[in-house]
């Protein structure tokens, strides 16, 4: 059957199995040549696509929780929207969640997924007590970071590409409200811009809509989104019911023309220099879930998202030079997301560093692999890197100028006979 993940490139004719058990799992690794686990899909490029994938929705049991201290164990299928659907009414939320819901517990630890407070929380791995993995040759072993440190940093952030996620063991944090007590700070252009991050740094949480196709002395001129929960006690949380796209989008509906509208209408349509808000765990964490499928609105051909993080000293000049050549190449996107992170962790392949993230959705279309790899060059200029978790076409020389520990992991890959069992085309593309 094809194949492809969210963001519908590329496509692959692949096998799909599954497991009920721990000793068919077992079964299928040793009589496959190849494989890569699948979760539920919403990685956006080919690092989980590969001839055969391993399904582990159906994984989807929970397995143990303390109300006393909010540690939660799971099956790796799980999604972090079921975590959030059982959990908010009991006063429980996830500690680190990215700006989708829709992902497996397995799929965020393997990206080792951040959310709008890296700069307080890390990673996802941070609220990760231990997991456990079956290995090439079908042992399982219980990880931690201190117990089996090297086994961990692979694994986190390694994409798949160290073994089998069975369950993991994870801490929640208390919450008093399903609410969220917001600020929007809407800035004129860049300058403006770093300057509100940094004059409301200490937020638990933030994140900036930049309107990427703005020029001149309006470049990167941005909403930005601080907050933190309410206390006002109100918990009764529901999952919305979701109003999908019912069909895919022609494909010069996405153009230029539309995008600079939708930047204009949307930025224009905060009118005050700061303004507050109350708002619920979805409308802020997660807004593009309420949309189905909302990867149609860029037709048949599909898009790729294309997420960087540069250093915090060279940031500013180097995401005015990208902005500009976005802005000038007129493949501009209307999800377009600035984020300052914290301090990097040391998980071999984990995104994150200190600085700040630009990721940009662009439909798939005549002329953008061009402008990516300028794009490209631009990011390795000023000592950035690629995230995995998006990508599904970087070189293999970009990506090794931004993860210096990759020769690490690529050993021990190699040392413990995975680089024979678990592949994906990304894998394969960049040589990991």
């Amino acid at each position: 059957m094809i194949c492809s993940a969210w963001g519908k490139y590329p496509k692959i004719d692949c096998r799909r199995l599954t497991f009920d058990r721990e000793s068919k799992l077992e079964e299928i690794i040793h009589n496959e040549k190849e494989l890569i686990p699948y979760g539920n899909g919403r990685s956006y490029g080919d690092s989980a696509l590969s001839e055969v994938i391993l399904c582990t929705r159906a994984h989807d049991c929970f397995l143990d929780f303390d109300e006393s201290t909010g540690v939660l164990r799971v099956e790796s299928g799980v999604l972090l929207s079921e975590i959030v659907e059982h959990f908010v009414p009991r006063g429980w939320f996830l500690r680190v969640t990215p700006g989708t819901k829709l992902i497996s517990v397995g799929g965020a630890i393997a990206g080792d997924v951040h959310g709008k407070n890296h700069h307080i929380e890390g990673c996802f791995s941070e609220c990760v007590q231990s997991f456990r993995l079956m290995l090439a040759n079908g042992e399982v072993l219980t990880c931690t970071k201190e117990g089996t440190p090297e086994l961990w940093r692979a694994t986190c952030g390694g994409m798949g590409l160290t073994g089998v996620i069975l369950d993991a063991t994870i801490s929640l944090k208390r919450i008093k409200s399903r609410n969220i007590q917001q600020s929007t700070i809407k800035t004129k252009n860049l300058e403006e811009t770093f300057e509100a991050f940094e004059r409301y740094g200490k937020s638990p949480y933030s994140v900036a809509w930049i309107d990427c196709l703005a020029k001149g002395d309006e470049i990167g001129r941005c909403l930005l989104m601080t907050g933190d929960f309410a206390d006002d006690g109100e918990l009764d949380y529901r999952l919305k019911p979701q109003k999908s796209i019912p069909f895919d989008f022609p494909s010069f509906a996405l153009n230029n023309w539309s995008v600079k509208a939708f930047n204009w209408l949307y930025y224009n349509r905060v009118g005050e220099r700061v303004s507050q808000q109350k708002v619920d765990i979805d409308s802020f964490f997660y807004p593009l879930d309420a949309i189905g499928e909302w990867n149609r609105i860029y037709g048949k051909g599909g898009f790729t998202q294309y997420q960087f993080i540069l250093p915090k000293e060279s940031s500013y000049k180097g995401l005015r030079e990208i902005l500009s050549l976005i802005a000038e190449s007129g493949k501009g996107s209307f999800l377009a997301v600035l984020k300052l992170y914290g301090e990097a962790n040391d998980n071999w392949l984990s995104f994150p560093m200190r600085g700040y993230s630009l990721a940009l959705d662009f439909k798939i279309e005549k002329g953008l692999f061009e402008l990516l790899e300028r794009l490209d060059a631009i990011v390795a200029e000023y000592g950035g890197r690629i995230y995995l978790s998006k990508d599904a076409r970087v070189s293999k020389e970009l990506f090794e100028c931004g993860y210096p520990q990759i020769e690490t992991f690529r050993e021990f890959r190699r040392e413990h006979a995975m680089d024979r069992k678990f592949n994906s085309l990304q894998s394969r593309r960049v040589e990991i």
